[in-house]
């Protein structure tokens, strides 16, 4: 048998129709499957690959590191150089408020942290969320997912959980004395790239510290320079009391991170004790890829680029097939009039050598979030080919 049959009888399946690539190398912006061919990666992993596919200064964090030790101890008990450095360097680039790090070894268990952190933290249970957010797939990130076609066929889930749509009022009115925290999403991804209105997000912030809420921001597909800065909240001068890390955390390997106060995340180190645990968690090798990744964004300041390139996808992306273009920095959502002209739209532009994907909740739309490391060239290149297949 094939790798395709083997892949098919053994590997549990996510969908009925997978896209089924079979790729034997991947290096800066390109995929390379089995057949040689080559593929303009439009979507870096899921706003994973930020700094491109096979770094070498990843490639070389992860060698080093897994020539001094892999895993040793469950998570938080021994100092392991990776995860001090890395949370280090983090917090460096965080307001003083974020000041401590919790590794996981996604951003779904980042969301179960945070949930877990804001109801020990708080004492009380309730949690209100947004409609067409996506915070992971376990079903406690579920139970906050915004979306009942993904929830309802794994219910009964988490109990006082309650959604309004993203930059309502309702939703600030709903903060009341028994909210344990809100979660959001400081620009909603899945839904289609839906940014915050300003004064509603800081209205946000001010009722939840009126009422004693947290305020958790999910930033694990919108952070590292993705929308033109480190960080989505930068743009609107709103800090949140816990934040949510993944995708390109772990420059291509697997991790995830909840961000907060000392005096917070203090509150799961006793009564319990070992409030929250992970055996793999922070793995050394991880952090220390993450890192290195981390420090290529920042040293070849990849972020200064973004908006100039999102600029230019704006410039070429003009089709009477195209009912909108929404974006934040390199996060775009190209919007046409229907799921069947996305997928067909997708399956030509593969056939063409580009790939690119769609959202869970604005299916209507061909998701567009590349390698930050994207050249304006192959900018121009990836809309020909889209505008060829529209």
């Amino acid at each position: 048998m094939n790798n395709r049959q083997l892949f098919l009888r053994h590997v549990a399946q996510t969908s009925p129709a997978p896209v089924g690539l079979e790729i034997t190398s991947a290096a800066g912006n390109y995929l390379f499957d089995s057949k040689g061919k080559k593929y303009l990666d439009l979507i870096g992993g899921i706003s994973v690959c930020n700094i491109g596919h096979k770094h070498p200064d990843v490639v070389a964090a992860i060698k080093k590191q897994a020539d001094d030790y892999l895993h040793i101890m469950v998570y938080g008990e021994l100092i392991q150089s990776p995860q001090v450095q890395y949370a280090t360097l983090l917090t460096q680039h965080l307001p003083d408020s974020l000041n401590c790090v919790y590794f996981t070894n996604s951003g779904t268990e980042a969301t179960e942290g945070a949930l877990k952190l804001a109801r020990r933290a708080t004492g009380r249970t309730d949690v209100i969320a947004c409609n067409n957010s996506y915070h992971g797939s376990s079903l406690g990130a579920l139970s906050v997912m915004g979306d009942e076609y993904w929830r309802n066929a794994f219910r009964p889930l988490l109990p006082g959980v309650w959604h309004y749509d993203y930059n309502s009022e309702e939703m600030i009115q709903a903060i009341g004395p028994q909210t344990s925290c809100v979660i959001i999403e400081t620009i909603q991804a899945e839904a289609g790239v839906i940014t915050p209105d300003v004064s509603w997000l800081r209205r946000l912030r001010e009722r939840c510290t009126e009422v004693g809420a947290l305020l958790i921001f999910d930033e694990i597909q919108c952070g590292f320079g993705r929308t033109g800065t480190l960080w989505g909240f930068e743009h609107y001068g709103i800090i949140p009391d816990i934040l949510l890390l993944g995708k390109a955390l772990g420059g291509g390997m697997p991790l995830g991170a909840f961000i907060s106060s000392h005096e917070l995340m203090n509150t799961l180190t006793d009564q319990p004790v070992l409030g929250h645990i992970t055996t793999f968690g922070g793995h050394p090798v991880c952090c220390a890829a993450g890192m290195a990744g981390m420090q290529v964004l920042l040293r070849e300041n990849l972020i200064a680029s973004v908006t100039e390139k999102e600029q230019v996808f704006h410039s070429l992306l003009v089709h009477p097939a195209i009912k909108a273009v929404r974006s934040k920095g390199l996060l775009l959502a190209v919007e046409l009039g229907s799921f069947e002209e996305v997928t067909t739209t997708l399956q030509k532009a593969l056939d063409k050598r580009l790939f690119s994907d769609w959202f869970l909740f604005a299916s209507n739309c061909i998701r567009i979030a590349p390698p930050l490391t994207i050249t304006n060239e192959e900018v121009a290149s990836a809309c020909e080919i889209l505008l060829s297949c529209l």
